[in-house]
């Protein structure tokens, strides 16, 4: 008789709750969309003359839940928003991110998108402003979408 059987199927069953656990909790999250966003004065409306520039990603899920964050370089940053509103035209504001640090920005925990504003992520309608006391309308812009 194998003396360890007993320890076996006492990791196994360890682990199979451990993988039902994982798979249940990726099922909850809804799918959705995950947008890498680059930020340039030259993407904001009227175009900026700067040498800032910012990165980062932005995640939306299937039921309009919203997350991710952002990193600024070049720019004293005063405030930063996602903003509704397609490439070349200036839009108002749905979420104004919250400063994790001198340079980083995020999405506040429990961020949603209206249907109308998941659409028009869909659709690249949605944007990233960042805005500095020498721009007060934003230094740096980069759009969203799938």
């Amino acid at each position: 008789m194998d003396k360890n059987a007993g320890k076996r199927r006492a990791w196994l069953g360890t682990v199979s709750l451990v993988l039902v656990a994982l798979v249940s909790g990726c099922a909850s999250m809804g799918g959705g969309t995950t947008s890498q966003v680059t930020l340039y004065g030259t993407q904001e409306v009227p175009p900026v003359n700067t040498s800032a520039t910012g990165s980062g990603r932005i995640t939306v899920g299937d039921d309009g839940s919203i997350s991710g964050s952002f990193t600024t370089t070049g720019v004293k940053a005063i405030a930063a928003h996602i903003h509704m509103g397609n490439a070349g035209r200036n839009g108002k504001v749905i979420i104004p991110l919250t400063r994790t640090s001198d340079n980083s920005w995020a999405v506040p925990e429990g961020a949603k998108l209206t249907p109308e504003q998941h659409k028009a992520f869909k659709a690249y309608g949605l944007y990233v402003n960042v805005h500095s006391a020498a721009h007060k309308g934003g230094e740096i812009r980069g759009q969203l979408g799938q």
